[in-house]
């Protein structure tokens, strides 16, 4: 992560206006079909729009995973839903770029409100499905917001925005759960005995996702203390 702050007492850029950092493993896929998509939209469509289209998804894959307790084949709804979700959520900012319609301190305040409900909403539905304990769902809620926490705090001192930690970033994550909802569907739910709770291959994913998470947290964590100690040395 390159330094943006020269002098030690250099203040941070205001909120929205950051250099964004994020490397994930399909961001160059990304980055080069989001702007052909965003132009191709109509014009009656607004970045707002999107949002909203993405936070109706994020409740419809809430819901969707809530009703695989009547019948797996909702698994397929969730999955649809997550690309919709995908599609509304990541190109609502880049509308309102290649219309040159940014609005820094408004697009970044709702980007990260709806993020933080997208991820409990559907940490919930996950953990009221018959897939998944709610402690693993309400853990991986928990753990997400975290490194967002961490995230906004980076973008706040450093004036960089990074949401990727290693090279896994949203769409990753999304993809990794199309795929497991088409495993489990084909019937490697696998459940079995966990401290006297029933678990699936859904509750081992993730448990080891928080606890990955929870690593690559304090890495960061370490790495920007350090950093922030370099820029801001302590007064003898």
């Amino acid at each position: 992560m390159p330094d943006v702050l020269t002098p030690a007492h250099a203040a941070a850029p205001a909120p929205g206006q950051h250099q964004r950092t994020s490397q994930f493993l399909l961001s160059g896929f990304e980055k080069a079909v989001f702007p052909r998509l965003a132009a191709a939209l109509p014009a009656w469509v607004k970045p707002d729009h999107l949002t909203i289209l993405g936070l109706l998804a994020s409740t419809g894959i809430a819901v969707a995973y809530l009703l695989t307790n009547r019948s797996p084949h909702w698994l397929w709804v969730a999955s649809a839903l997550l690309v919709v979700q995908w599609f509304g959520d990541s190109l609502d900012g880049t509308l309102a770029r290649v219309r040159h319609a940014e609005r820094p301190r408004y697009g970044y305040y709702l980007d990260h409100l709806t993020d933080a409900y997208s991820t409990l909403a559907i940490g919930l539905g996950l953990g009221f499905s018959p897939y998944m304990l709610l402690s693993v769902g309400l853990a991986i809620s928990l753990a997400y917001l975290l490194l967002s926490v961490n995230v906004y705090l980076e973008t706040h001192v450093f004036g960089e925005f990074s949401f990727s930690y290693g090279r896994l970033g949203p769409t990753e994550v999304r993809v990794l759960l199309i795929l497991l909802n088409t495993a489990v569907f084909f019937g490697a739910a696998l459940p079995f005995d966990l401290l006297g709770s029933g678990a699936t291959i859904f509750d081992v994913f993730g448990i080891a996702v928080v606890l990955a998470m929870l690593a690559l947290l304090l890495g960061r964590a370490t790495g920007n203390l350090r950093r922030l100690a370099r820029l801001e040395p302590p007064r003898a």
